[in-house]
């Protein structure tokens, strides 16, 4: 008895050693993957480039994860389709029982047509050699569904990245003007302390006094509203690239990214544009398949007229049908062929053709109808390009001609031949230079972001 308690206590100390064991696991392994999606040290302390936001939006982004999930499911849909091609096991048994007074039993004879209990089993391995085109269709149809799903994938991906391309200009358009913003309140602030000198010196009356302190009132909130709308853009960013905040992060998201706003040259011709969305668009691609897929809808509903044949073989077992021991058996292998043929079904099959063919009908003007809009499109895009290029253009001197024109007016204002108006009018056109000129070469990238886009440029296949 005290072995047996031992063992017990034994078995029962490695059970608990054990259970341990993997919660620890558990604990870790959930630990270390909140800290690397949830722990802002180790991600906002980093530099973060458009390239390593693109690479965490591919991993985290939530829509890319569902579009996984959607391609797994996919993939479970070509495995069904193809089954038809493939043979069947079939494994099948039956007992049954009966009244006496069910068997059949000549008159004035004691022999009798079967036994009150019999049983039966059969394994059975059946393939199909003819569907009327439904087999060579069915794997046809397996391969355009994997490549469809595929191309759908590709389409959420390059959407996803598109809006990660776009937030990530969008915080450091932010950035900047901050900046800008920043330095109009300083430059105002500047402005209104030298009236308050030359107010006291009794050189100028106070209502400078007060149109300087109205101007650096009126340039605070777009200050303000600068510095939102960095925090809102850097939550939009963060949120793309898949990331769980923890509450200790405040409302404003201590993100670091390393890339700037620049003018990098781009050439593309409209028509090279065109045909390469028209070649490249998933969503075409998808649509291709589609139509491709409905096509073979049409080969199946017809093999409705045509018979299906299929062979078999396999081995059985039952019980002796003139004893009533049911230890008594008979065995032995069993082979054929069936044939099945629906001569007439009622139009059934008719009505499917019928509907196979308007659908693949829908399908190629769907498929037609697309690639105009696509080609709409890339020209539209292609147009908003040619425009951000040209305000691009026409701003590279501005802001060096508004810094000139500020310069010019404060000394006029010192000889005393300018008067305070014409300050703040330049310090004005300045900020409203050097605002323009951001969001100039925001609306550049942000351009050549989405002609990319709507040429297929950003739909390369991704790793699964």
């Amino acid at each position: 008895m005290k072995r047996e308690n031992c063992g017990s206590r034994s078995d029962f100390a490695r059970r608990l050693s054990l259970i341990v064991i993997v919660w620890l696991m558990v604990v870790f392994t959930v630990g270390a993957g909140e800290s690397a999606n949830s722990n802002p040290g180790e991600w906002s302390t980093r530099q973060l480039s458009l390239a390593e936001a693109l690479d965490l939006a591919l991993q985290q982004n939530g829509t890319i994860l569902k579009g996984k999930s959607d391609l797994e499911a996919a993939y479970g849909i070509v495995v069904q389709t193809r089954a038809i091609a493939l043979p069947k096991v079939r494994v099948a048994g039956q007992f049954q029982a009966i009244a006496d007074s069910s068997i059949d039993t000549p008159a004035g004879s004691t022999f009798a047509f079967g036994t009150d209990k019999n049983w039966t089993t059969e394994i059975r391995l059946v393939q199909s050699i003819y569907e009327g085109g439904r087999i060579n269709s069915a794997l046809r149809s397996a391969k355009l569904t994997q490549e469809q799903a595929l191309l759908q994938y590709q389409a959420v991906v390059a959407d996803t990245l598109l809006g990660v391309r776009t937030n990530y200009y969008d915080v450091l358009l932010a950035a900047q003007q901050i900046v800008v913003r920043e330095a109009s309140v300083n430059l105002l602030q500047r402005e209104l302390d030298d009236q308050k000198r030359r107010f006291d010196a009794g050189t100028v009356p106070r209502f400078n006094v007060l149109r300087a302190e109205v101007a650096v009132a009126n340039a605070r909130p777009q200050l303000i509203r600068a510095r939102n709308a960095e925090r809102v853009a850097k939550n939009n960013l963060v949120n793309l690239l898949g990331y769980n905040l923890p509450r200790s992060v405040g409302e404003d998201v201590p993100v670091q990214l390393t890339d700037k706003l620049d003018a990098a040259p781009y050439q593309i011709d409209l028509a090279a544009a065109i045909g390469q969305a028209l070649e490249k668009r998933p969503e075409l691609g998808v649509l291709r398949k589609t139509e491709a897929l409905k096509a073979e809808g049409i080969v199946n509903a017809s093999a409705g007229y045509k018979p299906s044949v299929q062979i078999f073989g396999g081995y059985g077992d039952r019980s002796s049908s003139f004893s009533s021991d049911l230890s008594t058996e008979r065995h032995g292998w069993l082979a054929g062929a069936q044939l099945s043929w629906d001569i007439f079904d009622g139009l059934l099959t008719r009505g499917k053709v019928v509907e196979a063919k308007a659908v693949h009908q829908k399908s190629q003007t769907e498929l037609a109808d697309t690639s105009r809009r696509i080609e709409l499109e890339v020209r539209t895009a292609y147009s908003d390009f040619i425009e951000a290029r040209e305000v691009l253009e026409s701003q590279k001197k501005v802001h060096e001609q508004a810094e000139e024109s500020l310069r010019l007016a404060n000394a006029r204002a010192d000889a005393g031949t300018g008067t305070q108006l014409d300050v703040l009018n330049a310090e004005t056109a300045l900020t409203e230079a050097r605002t323009t000129q951001s969001l100039a070469l925001r609306d550049y990238a942000v351009a050549i972001a989405r002609l990319e886009r709507a040429m297929g440029a950003m739909a390369a296949t991704p790793k699964v």
